[in-house]
């Protein structure tokens, strides 16, 4: 068995396996082992792709390259850790009567379920499986909003499922008109007019008018996953009422996938138009996005719900890099999608913790958590000094990049960036310093908090800012030089 079916079987199996026995004590510790094996598997394929170059599967279905391969790792890495938080979390939620043993079986299961469908839309090369992996993480997700079976969180899992619903329809009809677009010039009688390894050697005469069109279907479709303004509101809920774990991942993860198909599908434009349209389109919606997700996060008085809303902005503010282009703002759009995944994801173990503590997630009811539970209360306070932009951490650096970058190339929106940046600022510490430093109602009692998957992921955001390491220097040069336009094999 190769690297890559190593890394997508061992999800799909383990969520089979769960299906069965995840409502078992022994059911945490399976998920954990599923992960340390994804995990192991996708990196030492990364290291194979690092010393040989990017690998096309024999029946030229998968394709790994430098782009794709970190997100793999960075995916399975997040999957973990965020499965050693979901053991005790999910066993406390189990305790309290929120979870019952189905339910609980349901979770593990469609976890790793999960986490197989986003592998598999960052690996394969072929356009009509990226969306059917991408309906397929929606579907996941449905069910796992849905898991409390609270009225709210059923609301949530509708408005997830139709406003994705929705999206991932207009994604298949860009997807369609690719083809067509493909088909025209390639032939009708090939089978491989929608890999996107032909589709990007081809793609300077593929027809422009119908590539177009195609991006703006594109842009709606996945756009609505990755959480882009208007097309934002299923998010917010949907981390407000799915279990926390979920919340991890999702905002870590998943908004990432969506906007790597966007990528890939804007290197294809790219190379047809000769323009920067997709480009325009894309710095666009990223900047309202950045902005209006500031504004908001003002008005929360949902913890989760608050940094749901810091993650619209980041994607939003990486979406705006990666329409810029450019050396600089491509490099600080890929590290920023690494070390925002990497900071979200310890935030809402931390927050998970915190709601746990003091048995409800609005703001106004989690105060002192330094004096509760110090654990807890640093983590979420260092992790929101990292997730705001302070040095030396690696937030500071990637947007650091990109506001060069900005400078550099459209200097007149350096301003909306800073004013964005002070928003954020504002909005997220006029809350968590309540919650950090606030008098602690009575009564509280400790909860069990496991801050080793907070502890690694804030010190890897750490590195990243003091020193980002040779070799993941060279990757993201080789992924920036691809999506530059350069040859995918």
């Amino acid at each position: 068995m190769s690297l890559l079916e190593a890394t997508l079987a061992a999800p799909l199996i383990g969520g089979l396996v769960l299906a069965f026995i995840g409502h078992r004590p022994l059911g945490g510790w399976v998920n954990v082992a599923v992960g340390m094996v994804t995990f192991g598997a996708s990196l030492a394929m990364a290291l194979d792709v690092f010393a040989h170059g990017p690998q096309l599967s024999s029946g030229r279905m998968f394709y790994i390259d430098a782009f794709n391969v970190y997100l793999v790792v960075l995916t399975a890495f997040v999957g973990l850790t965020t499965s050693i938080f979901s053991r005790p979390y999910m066993r406390h939620e189990v305790e309290r009567g929120r979870v019952t043993d189905r339910r609980l079986r349901l979770y593990h299961s469609m976890y790793q379920c999960f986490l197989f469908s986003m592998l598999l839309a960052l690996s394969t090369n072929n356009l009509g499986v990226l969306w059917v992996a991408m309906e397929a993480a929606t579907l996941t997700t449905v069910l796992l909003v849905s898991l409390y079976r609270t009225p709210e969180s059923i609301e949530a899992a509708w408005k997830y499922f139709i406003l994705c619903g929705v999206g991932i329809a207009q994604a298949l009809f860009g997807t369609v008109l690719i083809y067509f677009a493909a088909e025209n010039k390639l032939g009708g009688d090939r089978d491989d007019t929608l890999l996107w390894t032909v589709l990007h050697n081809s793609g300077g005469n593929l027809d422009p008018a119908v590539i177009s069109l195609a991006f703006v279907f594109l842009l709606v479709g996945y756009g609505t996953k990755v959480g882009l303004v208007p097309l934002h509101n299923w998010l917010p809920d949907a981390h407000s009422e799915g279990p926390t774990p979920m919340s991890a991942v999702l905002s870590g993860l998943l908004l990432n996938v969506a906007l790597y198909a966007l990528v890939r599908i804007k290197m294809l434009v790219d190379a047809s138009l000769h323009t920067n349209l997709a480009g325009h389109l894309m710095m666009g919606f990223g900047l309202l996005s950045f902005t209006v997700a500031g504004l908001f996060l003002h008005r929360q008085h949902d913890v989760k719900r608050m940094f749901s809303y810091s993650s619209i902005e980041h994607m939003g503010l990486i979406t705006f890099g990666f329409g810029m282009g450019g050396p600089l703002a491509t490099f600080g759009a890929l590290l920023h999608m690494t070390v925002h995944s990497l900071t979200k994801s310890a935030i809402f173990i931390t927050v998970g913790h915190a709601c746990q503590l003091a048995g409800t997630q609005r703001i106004d009811h989690i105060r002192g958590l330094i004096r509760t539970q110090p654990a807890i209360g640093w983590g979420l306070l260092i992790g929101t000094v990292a997730i705001a932009g302070f040095p030396p951490f690696g937030v500071f650096i990637s947007e650091f990049l990109l506001l060069m970058a900005t400078m550099k190339s459209w200097p007149w929106l350096t301003i909306p960036l800073l004013l964005g940046f002070g928003v954020a600022f504002a909005g997220l510490f006029r809350h968590v310093q309540r919650m950090v430093f606030g008098e602690p109602p009575p009564g509280q009692l400790p909860v069990e908090a496991n801050m080793l998957p907070v502890v690694v992921h804030l010190l890897l955001v750490l590195w990243l800012g003091l020193a980002i390491p040779g070799f993941l220097s060279r990757w993201f040069e080789q992924a920036t030089l691809l999506i530059a336009g350069a040859s995918p094999l």
